[in-house]
């Protein structure tokens, strides 16, 4: 989204690299993933059976030596072996199984551990193109404006058709403090963005929590790291000590994470026995992840996008159909697939992260590519996705441009009725420019030049921050109380 100042705030890994946070690296208990083995020997996380026969080795290594001694530039082993390994993987067709040399499986482990440093986005392949699962909350990613479903074209010039996922990763992260100038395509919209992010540490505070009036307790989860449970259960039982009512968990644009803390969190309100989540192998064998916990008293909802993935829907499925919560919002992004990251079975550091499975809600639908429908389906206003302004040029009377269509949906949001949101400059947006430029006291020219672009930006923040205008939220909140005057009322009647 634009600002969400509001909550302010994986997520390229942007650092790290890409769609990574599905990793199941604690996950073999509790989801029953197949241990996998190396090509040579064998390690407790890894493995297939069998391995490369005798011919084979010798073609790869006929190859290796052809390679070695005849490709008119230097290669270093390292390049070759990875380059190798990347092509097997690759192979796979798969956009959630990546190969990663030492430095991106290290950034992965601290991700999940719970910081990294990079843009704040977590991305995909879809079609061969690069593809914005989420942008985290206050990162840079969501600060520039990046928004779920977006399609990346460019970084800095370069671009990034038909790349594998790991190396327009390798291009588009760096270090903290320099920029990734993006060239952004957004369905809806003809003319590709620019976007200049500055790439920043990411903070990975997981879980934010608040008491909303009438004792509705809300939880936003961030995203899904190992000390994700505990944290929700922190603030969980602080709230319950404040009278909690009802309870709202929050996973807009949260993009998954580790499976296992999403499967711990639903354990909480899911009864005894009763189904979590279903994985389903490649011969169709299914198994169940049955919930060792007990249901809660209060009325449950769940806030969910178009950015929440993977683990998040996991969750929010899994609430709906085995503890009865109702989910607001939108259709979320559909990431049904399980992958498993294995530390150990190269042993030099690298990993592969690769899909093993489907999983499936506990009434065995499988959400790929189709997301999760809310019982309630909500839309933002249009100024919470806006881009930001470029601020490249000073926008004038007779302009069309895309950033002339988003400055006409902020004066719209601020009361200053443009006449039109189509991008083209016309009288009526100038008017619009001139009045709010006077009431925010600048020079009324009827100019957008940087100054007037940023306090239009600033005031449609402070919109977006306010939650009365959250009107997802604000549409759970009400649901939430009626479902607390309901109970009242019956319990009412049963003392009568």
């Amino acid at each position: 989204m634009l600002f969400r100042g509001r909550t302010v705030a994986v997520f390229v890994l942007i650092a790290v690299m890409g769609s990574v946070l599905v990793t199941l690296t604690v996950a073999d208990r509790l989801l029953a993933v197949p241990k996998l083995r190396g090509l040579a020997g064998s390690t407790e996380k890894a493995t297939v059976e069998g391995g490369l026969g005798a011919k084979e080795i010798d073609k790869l290594n006929a190859v290796f030596r052809l390679v070695e001694g005849g490709f008119y530039r230097e290669l270093t082993r390292d390049e070759m072996i990875d380059g190798a390994i990347t092509g097997i993987v690759s192979a796979l067709q798969d956009p959630y199984s990546v190969y990663m040399d030492r430095e991106e499986a290290r950034n992965l482990s601290q991700s999940i551990e719970g910081s990294f440093t990079g843009i704040g986005a977590e991305l995909t392949v879809k079609d061969g193109k690069i593809v914005v699962i989420s942008a985290m909350k206050d990162s840079p990613a969501e600060r520039a404006g990046l928004r779920a479903q977006d399609v990346l074209l460019t970084v800095n010039g370069d671009s990034l058709a038909g790349l594998d996922l790991a190396t327009a990763v390798s291009m588009i992260r760096g270090p903290k403090g320099t920029k990734a100038k993006l060239t952004v395509q957004r369905k809806g919209i003809n003319q590709p963005m620019q976007l200049i992010l500055v790439r920043d540490d990411i903070d990975l505070e997981t879980v934010y929590a608040e008491m909303l009036p009438g004792n509705i307790g809300k939880i936003e989860i961030r995203m899904f790291s190992l000390n994700t449970p505990d944290r929700f259960r922190e603030e969980l039982a602080t709230l319950e000590a404040q009278g909690l009512q009802a309870l709202l968990i929050d996973v807009r644009d949260n993009p998954g994470g580790v499976l296992p803390a999403a499967v711990s969190i639903a354990q909480t309100f899911i009864e005894r026995g009763k189904p979590i989540v279903l994985k389903e192998d490649k011969t169709g064998n299914r198994q169940q992840t049955l919930s060792k916990g007990e249901a809660k008293p209060y009325p449950l909802g769940v806030l969910i996008n178009k950015g929440s993935a993977s683990a998040s829907e996991v969750l929010a499925a899994s609430l709906k159909e085995s503890a009865g919560a109702f989910l607001i919002g939108e259709t979320s992004f559909g990431k049904g697939t399980v992958q498993i990251s294995d530390y150990e079975a190269t042993g030099d550091g690298s990993l592969v992260k690769m899909t093993v499975a489907k999983w499936l809600t506990p009434s065995g639908t499988w959400v790929q590519d189709k997301g999760i429908v809310p019982d309630v389906a909500v839309a933002q206003p249009e100024y919470f996705s806006v881009a930001r302004i470029s601020k490249t040029d000073t926008l004038v009377r007779d302009m069309v441009d895309e950033d002339v269509r988003s400055m006409q949906v902020m004066l719209d949001a601020l009361g200053y009725i443009p006449g039109r949101k189509d991008g083209y400059f016309s009288s009526g947006t100038e008017a619009a420019v001139r009045a709010f430029q006077t009431e925010a006291g600048l020079s009324a020219t009827g100019r957008v030049d940087v100054k007037t672009a940023e306090k239009l930006e600033e005031r449609v923040g402070e919109r977006i921050m306010d939650t009365a205008n959250d009107a997802q939220l604000g549409e759970a909140v009400k649901r939430l109380k009626a479902r607390i005057a309901g109970a009242a009322g019956m319990a009412g009647g049963r003392q009568k």
